[in-house]
């Protein structure tokens, strides 16, 4: 079904303690279409990038089911950049350089081709933006999902509540819902986010896996352990893709559905981290995917009885 993603195509600079890379292809938008496209397509995407973007860079995306004539290209400018190094737990990372270059005027645009979405991915970006783009479609979709961060509760808090009244899901980690709701216990956290606006809280916790909540219910997914983690970059976005393209791929936005659809999101940040940026997600084959997925379920599937004297 019609999928709609908006956020970053950039340029990131990674190291980790496995290695460290050159500017290579990165960006939320980038992750999110590309592990959405293996559950749906095409995945219509709104973002901007300067005329240092190399066309092959656009062609994979294509490739990969992506619609990017909502990608605009900036004469003279150049792409976001973004460098930062990770330390050895790889939860915890140093930001080393942050160029907003396009990004800094960026004035996203809704193509007509792109009206009518069902399904609507918000990427990390400043909560104008985010709130511009719901301005501009002139239907509202099925669902909307929201990712945010740290940084915009910081500096826009007023914005970004704004926003949260328009969305459907909202996705962040444990140290963003602590901050957003001034509690300690994610489920008290998460009691006074769903007060905010949204219907459904995903609260992502890295390794330790997610928590799904509504105001009735809640469900836990766990990571899945893995022998190496090479680069964390990109993991939230590819889950956000895995789960808004599962989503979008059944037309099911039951709560049950929701559960499931945390399992393929996982998955998909799974094997984002395997290897440097988005090299592990251009690859993928169907039988790995359901692998993988099957692992999750292993994970979690045991029997087990309860005799009452």
């Amino acid at each position: 079904m019609s999928l709609l993603t908006v956020g970053t195509v950039a340029f990131d600079a990674i190291e980790t303690p496995f290695g460290k890379t050159d500017k290579i292809i990165g960006g939320a938008a980038t992750y999110i279409a590309l592990a959405a496209s293996y559950f749906n397509k095409p995945i219509n995407m709104v973002s901007v990038v300067g005329d240092d973007f190399p066309e092959e860079g656009l062609q994979n995306l294509r490739n990969h089911g992506a619609n990017t004539d909502g990608i605009q290209i900036k004469k003279g400018e150049k792409t976001f950049f973004w460098a930062g190094k990770y330390h050895n737990d790889m939860n915890t990372r140093d930001t080393l350089v942050t160029e907003l270059n396009v990004l800094a005027d960026f004035e996203p645009v809704v193509l007509d081709e792109y009206q009518g979405c069902e399904f609507l991915m918000l990427g990390n970006l400043t909560p104008a933006v985010q709130m511009s783009v719901i301005n501009q479609l002139k239907s509202r979709p099925r669902l909307v999902v929201l990712d945010t961060m740290n940084f915009w509760m910081d500096i826009m808090m007023d914005e970004l509540k704004s926003v949260l009244k328009k969305v459907d899901v909202l996705t962040i980690n444990d140290a963003e819902a602590r901050q957003l709701s001034g509690e300690y216990s994610l489920v008290k956290a998460a009691q006074i986010i769903l007060e905010m606006g949204p219907t459904f809280l995903v609260i992502k916790k890295g390794e330790h896996g997610a928590l799904l909540f509504n105001k009735d219910s809640v469900f836990f997914a766990p990571a899945l352990p893995l022998e190496e983690v090479f680069d964390p970059t990109g993991a939230g976005d590819s889950f956000a893709g895995g789960f808004i393209g599962y989503l979008a791929s059944t037309r099911d936005i039951s709560f049950d559905n929701m559960k499931r659809a945390i399992i393929f999101g996982s998955a998909m940040a799974s094997f984002c981290v395997e290897k440097f940026g988005t090299e592990r997600l251009i690859n993928l084959t169907q039988n790995e995917i359901d692998d993988r997925v099957q692992d999750f379920i292993d994970l979690v599937q045991f029997d087990i009885s309860l005799v009452n004297d």
